[in-house]
């Protein structure tokens, strides 16, 4: 894993509040998640694709595979850059490879592998992805390879 270096892909910025931190202003392990949950929702938004549309044709996307590393700690107020940068899907499955750069040195604060899986909202089962998900995943293939 490199220390610094812009990801391939989407980036979204954040910058972290006092409502992100521990009483020391560091961020909290756990908002990284979120921080990535969005990065990952504004990818797809910006490819055209609405989720809301997905879950009214009863869709939703669930993390079925986390594998994370925690580099350097973000701070109160360090803005940062959260990218998502889709590497692989299947036919129910999509996996995304994101990290997290504080903005002004663009070192590596925290990197991650994430699965998402395709979900029926109505009984929690696996089903295919939307054919306009799978149209999204086809076009970025040669960022894949």
């Amino acid at each position: 894993m490199s220390d610094t270096g812009a990801p391939a892909g989407f980036l979204w910025p954040v910058r972290v509040y006092i409502e992100d931190t521990d009483a020391g202003g560091i961020v909290f392990h756990a908002k990284y998640l979120h921080y990535m949950e969005r990065a990952r929702t504004e990818w797809v938004r910006s490819c055209g694709v609405g989720l809301r549309a997905g879950l009214a044709d009863n869709i939703s996307y669930v993390v079925q595979r986390l594998s994370i590393h925690y580099a350097v700690p973000a701070m109160l107020d360090d803005e940062l850059m959260v990218s998502a940068e889709p590497v692989a899907f299947g036919r129910v499955w999509m996996e995304f490879r994101q990290r997290v750069l504080r903005k002004s040195d663009n070192k590596l604060l925290c990197e991650a592998s994430v699965r998402v899986a395709c979900i029926a909202l109505d009984s929690g089962r696996p089903r295919r992805l939307p054919e306009n998900m799978l149209e999204l995943l086809e076009q970025n293939r040669s960022k894949l390879d």
